[in-house]
């Protein structure tokens, strides 16, 4: 019916970032060729055992087969303020200061929603998240890029913000450790991005899903741990890379109390709540033994240097990352993000992702996921050495 058409919300959307991805992968998987996919950021090793439990309790518990609370559970959010005080020395409200999600990306994408205005403008670091800009332009706001360059650490320039833009920004958004770089930030960044946003009066919202993935002893810090970051910010938390919880969509918001009010004033509008079994697991997650913790990312880490070595020795420039589980790869030269990509399926049945998928300051680079087992990768890295770059 050709008088249907789409929104032009919907048609100002860029490309879909695995789109073409899948399209060269079906024809290979056509040809019978085994696919490892290392394009996808999904954790392949299963919920601990002690969540599922109560997971499994809760789903049996009547009380839970009702509509949940719009903000979620008392008992969710109390357990997110402990954790908060616990890991990174932040007090929080759990009636003002927290909001429960059905997974990061859902409040992400909402949160514009709630103080965009047609036209304002957000920063927004790319390469990135794609949904950053989504939501941005959702809400018929106009995204600014700024880019994250190897020479900064793949930490966003403030200083070359333009005085004019600076002024009519709305929100800053920012992801630490990052997604897809790999990159962390330390105290100093944070501070200046306090600064920032108070002389221009920006919100502050920090992406912080993979600050429990680290390595070597790391540890990420919050941006809530900051003196003043609660007076401009919002931060955004998933159990799903944390606790191999993707499947479940859980997570939380936390920060400025009016900023929280604002997202929750969207989310009771857009949305009915968290199912209550799935926080009651995220409850587990959160206050039960985190030894898991320490066995998972033993896990990443050794995926992480079995990778790096192996690319080092085929002549690949890549550096082992503090945290996430990405590798951000340079790609060989005489080849683009998206040359490299095609060419590492057709030859080699490898998915992996292009680095300008994220936005166009990732051209020259490619992402890893270590979200496989540790045979298919050392498969893969054999696979990687007959390349032919």
């Amino acid at each position: 019916m050709d008088w249907i058409q789409k929104a032009e919300r919907l048609r100002k959307l860029p490309p879909y970032l695995f789109m073409e991805i899948d399209r060269l992968k079906a024809e290979v998987q056509a040809k019978g060729v085994d696919i490892i996919d290392l394009g996808v950021g999904d954790p392949d090793l299963p919920t601990p055992p002690h969540i599922l439990k109560r997971l499994n309790e809760a789903a049996l518990d009547p009380k839970n087969h009702r509509y949940p609370s719009y903000s979620g559970m008392n008992d969710f959010r109390t357990a997110v303020s402990s954790w908060y005080q616990r890991r990174f020395g932040v007090t929080l409200d759990p009636a003002k200061e927290v909001v429960t999600l059905i997974g990061s990306k859902e409040g992400i994408a909402h949160f514009p929603l709630a103080f965009l205005d047609p036209e304002d403008l957000a920063l927004v670091s790319s390469p990135g998240y794609p949904v950053y800009h989504i939501g941005t332009l959702f809400a018929g706001g106009q995204s600014i890029f700024l880019p994250l360059r190897k020479e900064n650490h793949f930490l966003p320039d403030l200083a070359q913000i333009p005085q004019e833009v600076a002024s009519r920004s709305k929100i800053l958004f920012i992801n630490y450790p990052n997604n897809p770089t790999a990159a962390v930030a330390d105290r100093a960044f944070f501070e200046e991005v306090i600064r920032f946003a108070k002389e221009h009066q920006v919100i502050v919202c920090h992406d912080a899903a993979y600050s429990e993935i680290a390595y070597d002893g790391y540890r990420p810090m919050s941006f809530l741990e900051l003196p003043g970051a609660k007076e401009v910010g919002i931060e955004f938390h998933s159990l799903s890379k944390t606790y191999n919880m993707t499947g479940w969509r859980i997570g939380f918001a936390v920060g400025n109390a009016e900023l929280i009010s604002g997202l929750s004033q969207i989310k009771s509008n857009i949305d009915s709540g968290a199912p209550q079994a799935i926080q009651w697991a995220g409850i587990e997650a959160l206050d039960g033994p985190q030894d898991c913790l320490t066995e998972i990312n033993a896990i990443y880490q050794k995926r992480r240097d079995l990778m790096v070595s192996g690319l080092r020795k085929i002549g690949l420039k890549v550096e082992p990352p503090k945290a996430t589980f990405y590798l951000w790869i340079e790609v060989p030269p005489g080849y683009t993000s998206t040359r490299t990509t095609a060419h590492l399926l057709e030859q080699t049945g490898i998915v992996t992702t292009p680095g300008n998928g994220f936005g166009e300051p990732g051209e020259g680079y490619f992402r890893i996921s270590l979200t496989m087992p540790e045979d298919r990768l050392e498969e893969a890295v054999a696979r990687l050495s007959q390349a032919g770059f």
